[in-house]
Parts: structure tokens; C-alpha cells; sequence
């Protein structure tokens, strides 16, 4: 009975700095941030000028945003995925993206040029900021009242 006793002692004298060691109140479990998938339409706006070219910066500006992929667009010209530079995406919460096209069948008006894939993790809703650097027509000039505009697309 006495050596019970005594292994009982010396048990709970070793664990008394495991136990001085245990937090007080409630534990919490880390929950996963929500992740989501969505795309954005890039269109381009080259009024009644075929568009030969075009460069953009899209930037998010708020949220916790990663560009998982590029595509084309919908018009014939630009169907290829444009050129971008995937090291940047690694670096930077950005996007450059510039195509043309010299050949005769080009788009004029809006025209959706690239769909681009973002993964959005957090609550937060992203906020973008797209920048036209440049549209320019066949003979290479700059078509001045080209505008652009994202059209947010379905989360998955």
C-alpha cells in the first residue's frame, strides 16, 4: 500500500508542470479561410476601329486574390490564350496582358479578349484595378477612345 502511495506521489509531482502548463477557458480549433473560384471577362471597347492589339494591367487592389489561369477571348483573333509573364504572378498580386493579331479579320467594338481565373480565399470581396495600356489599330495607332471594362464572373 505504501509503495501505491508513494507512485502515485512521485506520478503526480512529474505532471505538475504539464498541468500548470494547460491553458485556462476554452481552446480553439483553426477553421480553413472559404476558398473560391470565379473568372473575369477582360473586353475591350475599340468602338468602330478593328483592334489589332492590346496591352492591360489588372490589379487587385483588395482581398486575397491568385491568378490560376489565362484564356482567350471570344472573337476568332484572339481565341489563342494572350502573353503574359507567369513569373510575375508568383511575385506580384498582378497581371500584364498584351496579343495582336496582323491579319484581316479583326474585331471591332466590345469584345470580350481574355477570361482570367482567380482563386479567392477570406471573406473579403476583392476589388480590382484594370489599367488600358495601349489598343491600337491595323496601321499600328493608337485607337484613343478605346475603353475597358470586367464583367465579375460565377463562383464555383
Amino acid at each position: 500500500m505504501k509503495i501505491l502511495a508513494l507512485i502515485l506521489l512521485a506520478g503526480s509531482i512529474l505532471m505538475a508542470p504539464v498541468i500548470a502548463t494547460q491553458p485556462e477557458g476554452p481552446t480553439y480549433q483553426t477553421v480553413p479561410p472559404r476558398v473560391r473560384f470565379v473568372w473575369l471577362h477582360v473586353n475591350v471597347d475599340s468602338a468602330d476601329m478593328p483592334l489589332a492589339a492590346y496591352q492591360f494591367e489588372l490589379k487587385a487592389t483588395k482581398g486575397d486574390v491568385t491568378i490560376v489561369g489565362v484564356e482567350g477571348g471570344q472573337h476568332a483573333a484572339y481565341k489563342k490564350p494572350p502573353y503574359y509573364d507567369p513569373a510575375v504572378l508568383k511575385k506580384e498580386n498582378r497581371i500584364i496582358i498584351a496579343a495582336f493579331n496582323t491579319g484581316n479579320d479583326l474585331p471591332a467594338g466590345k469584345n470580350r479578349v481574355a477570361s482570367i481565373h482567380l482563386m479567392i480565399e477570406g471573406e473579403i470581396e476583392p476589388e480590382y484595378k484594370l489599367d488600358l495600356t495601349v489598343a491600337a489599330d491595323p496601321n499600328g495607332k493608337k485607337i484613343k477612345n478605346a475603353k475597358i471594362n470586367l464583367e465579375k464572373g460565377n463562383t464555383k
